[in-house]
């Protein structure tokens, strides 16, 4: 007996600590293929082309959008982000799941052209403990700080198009619940070949 490839989805405000719990989420979870984004954004400090994201230009990117070739994309404070289609697609039907991590707005473009997929929305315990992250990781302007907390509220009220909710109020709690949901998910009939 064979599995399907599911699409598992994580999503959430910045600075919520998507990428931290999909780091910690890959190193247990085994099956586990991540999609890597497409960004026009400038690589941070330690990034890696190909590995944290595939870095382009915005002439790069608008060719790809004229060629069909997100499954999604958005503009996000003043950059470009996107979803490989074909990668996407091609480790789905192999049978592999794929763990994408992107903002709210690409998350629900994703789900309009695949539903099936499992939606998982990463919550803050508060907006002042998310300003505090914002403010301590170092990464952002105040300018910045400011515009991403104005937009929570608003991204907050997208839960409602997900399948589960999830709290990142320790990250290892938000990865052990992200955990049973892929076992659940990986045991119902429905994402199973039988024969």
């Amino acid at each position: 007996m064979t599995r399907k490839g599911i699409l598992f989805v994580i999503s959430g405000p910045s600075g919520v600590g998507k990428g931290t719990i999909k780091e910690a989420l890959l190193a247990k979870v085994n099956d586990m293929t991540l999609s890597i984004s497409v960004t026009t954004r400038k690589p941070r400090t330690g990034e890696i082309n190909g590995k944290d994201y595939f870095f382009v230009t915005s002439e790069e990117f608008t060719r790809k959008i004229d060629r069909n070739e997100f499954l999604e994309w958005a503009q996000v404070y003043s950059n470009l982000y996107g979803t490989p289609r074909n990668f996407v697609i091609n480790e789905l039907q192999k049978g592999h799941d794929v763990l994408l991590e992107i903002d709210i707005q690409g998350a629900l473009q994703v789900k309009e052209k695949m539903p099936q997929g499992v939606y998982i929305f990463i919550n803050p315990p508060s907006i002042k403990e998310l300003a505090n992250r914002l403010s301590s990781r170092g990464k952002d302007t105040l300018e910045s700080i400011s515009k991403r907390l104005a937009a929570c509220e608003d991204e907050m009220k997208q839960v409602k198009y997900y399948n589960y909710l999830v709290v990142n109020d320790s990250v290892d709690e938000a990865v052990r619940n992200i955990k049973s949901i892929i076992i659940a998910e990986r045991c119902k009939i429905e994402n199973l070949n039988l024969r």
